[in-house]
């Protein structure tokens, strides 16, 4: 892997591997390839690996650390990512997970759809066309726990956030903000332009695997009717 990332502290007990800070596919496939060679070191020190857009942010145990490599915790951690990062024996990328995701788009549960449309002179149809015509890279996870930031929309789709946030958005509404697309796992405060929602769980603290979404998955948008929505409601 061509050293085009920098390793910075992040407090006392974590760093953060830096690529050129932009949303690109390229780039975030650097970062899960980091992911993963960082991963299958299974070493005791690392706690944690948070991948995001264009970052990867280590946790360690610094103590555990100093045992084992008698040194300055900071520099031995950045001198172990440099060495793993620098090897030439590269992990093969495993296939994304690919999900289908149903997302009812009627206004009732997509407040800011027709808002959207007219702002764009086009459709409600249209925008929701645009929406499931294409298939999304889960980036990264942040906000709320599950929160799956995803990108990019189609150009005609890039819509700034609400200038006024609403205080109660519902768990399950997908919502747009400048190029990216998400799904809020949780009822919250938010300002992402609500344009449907979806009756799946998106996040889960008491399941095995509680997020739905993880970054490097592949998402598709399946619009479903009101009816369907109600069912899937019911039943999940």
């Amino acid at each position: 892997m061509r050293r085009n990332y920098t390793i910075s502290p992040l407090g006392d007990r974590a760093v953060i591997i830096e690529w050129e800070q932009q949303i690109s596919e390229d780039i975030h496939r650097r970062v899960m390839q980091a992911f993963r060679q960082l991963q299958e070191l299974h070493k005791p020190y690392i706690l944690d690996l948070i991948p995001a857009y264009a970052s990867l942010t280590v946790v360690y145990d610094a103590v555990v650390l100093y045992r084992e490599l008698h040194g300055n915790a900071g520099e031995k951690i950045r001198e172990l990512i440099s060495a793993t990062l620098e090897e030439t024996a590269i992990t093969a990328a495993a296939p994304p997970r690919r999900l289908e995701i149903p997302v009812c788009y009627h206004p009732s549960l997509g407040p800011d759809l027709h808002a959207m449309a007219e702002s764009k002179n086009v459709s409600p149809e249209h925008i929701i066309a645009l929406h499931t015509a294409q298939t999304y890279t889960v980036y990264m996870l942040g906000f709320l726990p599950g929160f799956p930031y995803m990108g990019k929309v189609h150009e005609q789709l890039v819509t700034p956030r609400l200038k006024q946030p609403r205080l109660r958005v519902p768990a399950g509404s997908v919502g747009i903000a400048g190029a990216q697309t998400g799904i809020y796992p949780q009822e919250s405060p938010g300002g992402w332009n609500i344009i449907g929602r979806t009756p799946l769980r998106l996040f889960d603290a008491g399941a095995e695997t509680p997020c739905y979404c993880g970054p490097g998955d592949e998402v598709r948008f399946m619009p479903v009717s009101l009816e369907a929505f109600r069912e899937m409601t019911h039943y999940i």
